[in-house]
């Protein structure tokens, strides 16, 4: 296919085009529209081929936490790569990186954790889970409790398994999946889930006593686990009900169902605590972490199991003769070394006490600027993680008709006045910036986003799109 103007012949971007099939892109789209193509990073910033700059609103995809230029970690990856650039965690065999790696993350664990397994990413790393929960439960000889729990709106990758326990119908249609044995419950967002008049106490029981029906219906002793993120990330930031994870807890305690918390968004003082599991009261059997595990400086995800988990895996790796589970990239050690230096470095910068001296600053901005805007039905978030919500109706919370296409018009406005940001579905744009980002960048961030906003509203009220109230 030739390449469209204004694309050179031997341009980048044309040459994307003849070459690269793109995640999360409209393939045929792109074929006419082409890509961004960028080219160099530093702090908060990217900059394109062309030279235009933008902020990264949303650290390249919730992942580059301590921005774009960071030295030390070039550098732990340089001196890895000299020392020993590569070996495998296979058949016992191992290497410091791996092991320190470990260690660090037993040691700031949310709660007692035994071991760590390592992979490569986020999906990889849940599929992992997925598959120690079968084992475990083979173990334990309860063949038939294998069901899974995830839940409408969540997010946990999109390997075939993963992708099953995400709750998303782009990650669905057309792929097959969910597999069977994977299910669903309802989505805890207070904003579009509660009743008339309804606590947000007695949302979070409701969605509790939601979970216990599900499971009775499907069997307890056909129930394994259950996946939940802290903070709903993809599905477009949704923060639970107050009291939803004690609740949730109870019920998965009551019938022996092990509770997986994916930080893979959440973790590493996002919500600002160290892990979301602190900031929403979870008590998780396993743990999945992985983006600013290293900053996505280099791919390495990672899963933290308690010794019952860890006991029950032992034990079935020795009547078999072997854990026949791994990634040839399992603890690699270059990654690995990377990921030491970046949780270094967050101690080292106190990033508690930066986040929450940002975070607030961030927040409260957001709903200053935005909460009363036409567009917006509700701002919500907590540390740097956030979301802005764009609703046709602010009084029945009624999002835009989908044929309208008012997130992505968003996103591309936004681009336009040099931010990089992530728009999912119900029009939600996300904010998840580095985590090294100062209050000024927030500022400027906003006031640019608020550009692009106006825009919008303009361009809906000409097209007569918007029912604005």
């Amino acid at each position: 296919m030739t390449p469209p103007p204004p694309f050179g012949a031997n341009s980048a971007a044309a040459r994307d085009i003849a070459n690269v099939l793109h995640p999360y892109t409209d393939l045929q789209t792109h074929q006419e529209v082409g890509p961004v193509v960028i080219s160099r990073g530093k702090g908060v910033r990217v900059w394109d081929e062309n030279g235009k700059e933008y902020i990264e609103s949303v650290a390249g995809l919730w992942c580059a936490a301590l921005g774009f230029d960071n030295e030390r970690l070039v550098q732990a990856a340089a001196n890895q790569m000299r020392k020993l650039p590569f070996y495998h965690a296979f058949t016992a065999k191992s290497h410091e990186p791996m092991i320190d790696l470990a260690e660090m993350l037993i040691q700031r664990a949310p709660v007692p954790m035994s071991k760590v397994f390592f992979a490569n990413s986020g999906s990889e790393a849940n599929d992992s889970a997925i598959k120690m929960v079968w084992y475990l439960n083979n173990a334990l000889g309860r063949p038939q409790k294998k069901k899974i729990i995830g839940r409408l709106k969540g997010y946990h990758g999109i390997t075939i398994g993963s992708a099953s326990l995400t709750g998303l119908p782009a990650n669905h249609r057309s792929f097959d999946v969910p597999l069977p044995g994977f299910i669903h419950t309802m989505t805890p967002h207070f904003y579009h889930g509660a009743n008339p008049g309804e606590s947000e106490e007695e949302f979070a029981t409701r969605c509790a006593d939601e979970l216990e029906k599900l499971i009775l219906a499907e069997g307890p002793d056909t129930v394994a686990a259950m996946w939940a993120e802290p903070i709903m990330g993809a599905g477009g930031v949704i923060l639970p009900p107050k009291g939803y994870f004690p609740k949730i807890q109870a019920v998965l305690k009551k019938y022996d169902v092990l509770l997986v918390a994916d930080e893979v968004i959440c973790g590493f003082w996002r919500t600002g605590n160290y892990w979301g599991c602190q900031t929403l009261d979870i008590e998780p059997d396993i743990l999945t972490c992985a983006k600013a595990l290293s900053s996505s400086y280099l791919p390495i995800s990672a899963v933290m199991v308690n010794d019952r988990v860890f006991q029950a895996l032992a034990k079935e790796s020795h009547s078999i003769g072997t854990f026949g589970h791994g990634f040839t990239y399992s603890g690699h050690p270059v990654p690995a070394a990377v990921a030491i230096e970046t949780l270094k470095i967050y101690d080292e910068m106190k990033m508690g006490d930066h986040v929450a001296e940002v975070g607030p600053h961030m927040q409260a901005e957001l709903r200053r600027r935005f909460a009363d805007h036409p567009l917006v039905g509700e701002v919500r978030g907590t540390g740097l993680i956030a979301a802005v919500e764009l609703v046709a109706d602010k009084a029945t919370h009624t999002n835009f008709d989908p044929k309208a296409k008012v997130g992505p018009r968003l996103g591309k406005l936004v681009e336009d006045y040099g931010v990089i940001g992530r728009t999912v579905m119900n029009d939600v744009l996300c904010f998840s910036p580095p985590l090294v980002i100062s209050k000024d960048d927030v500022d400027e961030m906003l006031t640019r986003i608020g550009k692009a906003l106006d825009e919008l509203t303009v361009q809906l009220r000409r097209e007569q799109i918007a029912v604005v109230r």
